[in-house]
């Protein structure tokens, strides 16, 4: 069969977004060796360390430590901040308990903002 738009013969298509992974990039990565081979935890979350300009990328595991060099792109998807803050985002403060469901690390982040929002204006030093 062919492409009648680019008379080209079809292809699979490419599953990865097209995203450009940057030093810092929270991501999913799945390690395609351990998945084809059955091995258990074959995917695990990583933060991108290093972003080469052929496309692939530096990854250290969160919770291991591992070091993956070149990672392919085809293998990672972008964990969005917009979902890790979600609980914060939708949270029913007003509801009474509902503070009890959120996340250790919400109830952090909403204690610092609380003691910032607080806090007295620094004045800054006097000058002579």
């Amino acid at each position: 069969m062919f492409n009648k738009e680019l008379q080209m013969p079809f292809s699979a298509q490419k599953t990865a977004p097209a995203v450009t992974f940057r030093s810092g990039d929270i991501v999913l990565y799945r390690d395609p060796e351990m998945f084809w081979a059955g091995k258990p935890a074959h995917t695990f979350v990583c933060k991108v360390t290093y972003a080469w300009m052929s496309g692939t990328c530096d990854l250290r595991a969160l919770a291991s430590g591992r070091v993956i060099s070149h990672a392919q792109p085809d293998y990672m998807r972008l964990l969005p901040p917009l979902d890790a803050m979600r609980d914060i985002d939708t949270a029913s403060l007003h509801v009474d308990g509902a503070a009890d469901a959120m996340t250790a690390a919400a109830m952090a982040w909403l204690a610092q903002q609380h003691a910032t929002a607080n806090a007295a204006p620094q004045l800054p030093a006097p000058r002579d």
